[in-house]
């Protein structure tokens, strides 16, 4: 716990951290309400499920979103998303009836994208403001407060509902924004300074700058920019001189004919166009340095051809998509238990309180195990809760839902904590934002997917079938990842996809 301790003491982690937990007291209170709300005015379910629709929709669009967080500076970025809101919800002020419906939903959407943009910039500069050791323990924390949130938020907002109405909790919503904000402008933080922002060059990141020749054995596999020719009567020629000659033409032209003639030799440095053509395998450093205008996609290539990355991502998505599928089942699996819908509170308390304790332990947890098998241990814990959910018993269900909520954290922290670890600093909103995209949009499949199945079949043989599926996600996460002298000695086919 030194190292939790350590991030409280942080003046930056502290400030991000109080400024999640006042925004997304809002945003929790906001979430619960506009469903509620939305369903009073029109009377429709689909209305009121459109809500949580419009402010998943922009998450689509992550890696496009993320981009802006690399090319403006963070910190006043979050600053003005903040405040953008904070402008932005009063609009609800004017929503009185179901002809103003749309005004809701226009604002639930614009709020996701906005979120989108403030959680890629968020993530960008804490990597940087926070000390590399220290940023495991900062995003279960984040987590903790998140989902603590979540338990104290929604009965508030319901309460502030029922006394004042959507335009109340809208306002509550605002409020937080605005404090947020001025939490954010005490962070002391220093972003790199970029000059104009110019694409990349043609010249690789590794060359030497203009003025000096790479050798073959500074860039292997490359033609030498300066070929090894001798040069011609750049010194004094030392040539024995004849008795009672000097160097004359004669001379000269005997020493033009030696240069000439080592000129024309093969030159061991030098490969002609009918010698065999080694494969060419690219050097550390001779791929193009990022830079704020480098492509939108830069960020998804950069997670897709990383050893490290690409199986957290991967597995986190599966994770989500099986999360949604699990999630679906909730009301058939209290049905079993003979208690009234009423009851889900108890489960998502349980399963909150999981949530919170993951986060205070999970720094400790990914020093001790890495991301790999901390990601592993957490989705094998999820999955056998979720199996378990086929016994209908009111002690096991609680408990279910409480190693649920410990164990899905689990690859969401580690996969975050490794984007912000492995990635350079120039794509890290796209690449956050990317790893956002392909983690959480799973999730509304495998809601959609869960709604129609359990209407199909019986809900205990299906969490028993979707625990043994899921438990088998979390074995390629057990073998131990490629190394770095493997993936040097890969072909560049193999290590960067078409």
């Amino acid at each position: 716990m030194t190292r939790t301790w350590a991030v409280l003491h942080d003046r930056n982690a502290r400030l991000f951290l109080i400024a999640v937990t006042v925004s997304g007291f809002g945003t929790s209170a906001l979430w619960l309400v506009s469903g509620v709300w939305v369903k009073d005015l029109t009377g429709s379910d689909g209305l009121a499920a459109l809500c949580m629709l419009a402010m998943w929709a922009p998450t689509l669009a992550g890696p496009l979103l993320g981009t802006l967080a690399d090319r403006v500076p963070r910190k006043p970025l979050l600053i003005a998303g903040s405040l953008l809101l904070a402008a932005l919800l009063p609009v609800l002020f004017a929503v009185d009836g179901r002809d103003r419906v749309w005004l809701v939903l226009t604002v639930l959407f614009v709020y996701g994208a906005a979120g989108v943009v403030h959680d890629s910039a968020e993530s960008a500069l804490v990597a940087g403001a926070v000390a590399p050791p220290l940023l495991g323990d900062f995003n279960g924390l984040r987590m903790a407060v998140t989902e603590g949130m979540k338990l104290v938020a929604p009965p508030a907002g319901a309460g502030l509902y029922a006394l004042q109405g959507g335009p109340g909790v809208a306002l509550l919503d605002a409020i937080t924004f605005v404090l947020a904000a001025l939490l954010y402008t005490g962070l002391r933080v220093r972003e790199n300074r970029r000059g104009p922002l110019a694409p990349p060059t043609s010249r690789d990141a590794g060359d030497e700058p203009s003025g000096r020749g790479a050798t073959a054995a500074e860039a292997p596999g490359r033609r030498p920019t300066t070929p090894g020719r001798p040069r011609l009567f750049k010194r004094k020629a030392t040539a024995p001189e004849a008795p009672g000659l000097s160097p004359t033409a004669t001379d000269r032209r005997t020493l033009f004919r030696r240069a000439s003639a080592a000129s024309n030799a093969p030159d061991p440095g030098r490969l002609t166009e009918t010698d065999p053509q080694p494969p060419r395998r690219p050097s550390p450093g001779s791929r193009p340095t990022p830079s704020r205008r480098t492509p939108t996609g830069a960020g998804t290539r950069h997670i897709w051809v990383h050893p490290i990355l690409r199986p957290l991502i991967l597995a986190g998505g599966t994770t989500m998509l099986f999360a949604g599928l699990n999630g679906a089942l909730i009301y058939a699996v209290i049905d079993g238990l003979g208690h009234s819908p009423g009851y889900a509170g108890a489960l998502y308390a349980a399963q909150g309180a999981g949530s919170v304790a993951v986060g205070l332990l999970s720094g400790p947890a990914l020093r001790r195990l890495g991301e790999r098998r901390f990601a592993a241990y957490g989705i094998a814990l999820t999955a056998v809760a979720a199996g378990l959910r086929a016994i209908p018993s009111d002690p096991l269900a609680l408990a279910c839902s409480a190693a649920i909520g410990a164990g899905l954290p689990c690859v969401l922290i580690a996969a975050l904590t490794a984007v912000q670890r492995e990635t350079p600093d120039a794509l890290l909103g796209r690449a956050v934002a990317t790893a956002h995209t392909l983690v959480y949009a799973p999730n509304v499949i495998g809601l959609a997917a869960g709604a129609a199945l359990v209407e199909l079949v019986d809900q205990g043989p299906l969490s028993a079938l979707l625990g043994m599926v899921w438990l088998a996600t979390a074995v390629p996460l057990f073998q131990r990842p490629a190394s770095a002298s493997r993936i040097a000695s890969r072909s560049p086919s193999d290590a960067n996809p078409a």
